[in-house]
C-alpha cells in the first residue's frame, strides 16, 4: 500500500471536522505519513496516529516516502479521468500540500514519537472509550480488494471500541476503479446488529470522482 502524506486541511474537508471537534482527543487510524497529527498539535489539539508501518523506524519510513509520492502521482496521471481538481485547484497545489504535510510528519515523529503508535487494525493498543473521534482515511473500502467484509467489520468494531464519540471513514469507493464497495450495505446491517449506528454523510471534498461521502459509526445510546 502507498504511504501518503495528507494534510490537516485535507483531513478537515474529507471528514467534515468542525472547530468544536478539535477540542477532544482524535485518533488517526492508519495515519501513514499524514501531517494531521503534527498540524493538529501545532494548533493546540490532541491527536494520535496509529499505523503498523511506524514499527519500521523513522529512517526507513522517510526513505520510502519519496518513492510512494512518485508512485501515487503516476497512478493519478495514468487515470486522469477518474479525478477532479475542484478542491485542490491544480496538481501543483496538491503536490505542495503533500510535501508540506510530509515535512511536518517527519519533524513531528522525531520530536514526539509517543504520538505515533506502531499498531494496525483490527487491534489497537488503546483502552475502551479513550478517544473522542476516530478518523480512518483511504484504508477501509479503498483496499477492499485486499481486505474482506469480515476484516472491515472487525476493524470498525475495534475503532468503535476505543471511541467515546464517532468513527469517520473516508472514502467509500475502491482504489483504482473508483466503484462503490459491493458489501457496504450488508456490512452496515451487520454493524447495526452489533449495536452500532451507521450513516453515510456527504463531505465538502472530492478528488476521486464520486468519492464525496464518508461513513460515520457510533455506539447506540
Amino acid at each position: 500500500m502507498i504511504m501518503s502524506s495528507r494534510s490537516f486541511a485535507e483531513y478537515r474537508a474529507m471528514f467534515a471536522i468542525g472547530d468544536q471537534e478539535l477540542h477532544g482527543v482524535i485518533l488517526d487510524c492508519g495515519g501513514g505519513a499524514s501531517g494531521f497529527v503534527a498540524e493538529a498539535a501545532a494548533m493546540g489539539a490532541r491527536a494520535l496516529a496509529s499505523d503498523p508501518l511506524y514499527a519500521l523506524g523513522v529512517d526507513v519510513i522517510i526513505d520510502r516516502l519519496s518513492a510512494d509520492l512518485d508512485q501515487g502521482n503516476a497512478m493519478i496521471s495514468a487515470n486522469a479521468d477518474r479525478f477532479v481538481w475542484d478542491w485542490y485547484g491544480s496538481p501543483e497545489r496538491r503536490r505542495k500540500m503533500r510535501l508540506d504535510a510530509r515535512s511536518a510528519f517527519m519533524a513531528d515523529i522525531r520530536r514526539r514519537p509517543g504520538s505515533y503508535l506502531a499498531s494496525g487494525l483490527p487491534r489497537l493498543p488503546l483502552a475502551d472509550d479513550s478517544v473522542d473521534l476516530v478518523l480512518c482515511s483511504h484504508l477501509l473500502f479503498t483496499w477492499a480488494g485486499r481486505f474482506d467484509r469480515g476484516w472491515h467489520r472487525a476493524a470498525i468494531t475495534e475503532m468503535s471500541r476505543v471511541s467515546r464519540g464517532e468513527v469517520r471513514i473516508f472514502p467509500l469507493v475502491r482504489l483504482g476503479d473508483g466503484e462503490p464497495v459491493d458489501f457496504l450495505d450488508d456490512l452496515q446491517t451487520e454493524l447495526r446488529a452489533d449495536g452500532l449506528v451507521c450513516a453515510r454523510r456527504r463531505v465538502p471534498y472530492e478528488f476521486q470522482r464520486g468519492a464525496d461521502h464518508m461513513l460515520t459509526v457510533r455506539k447506540r445510546p
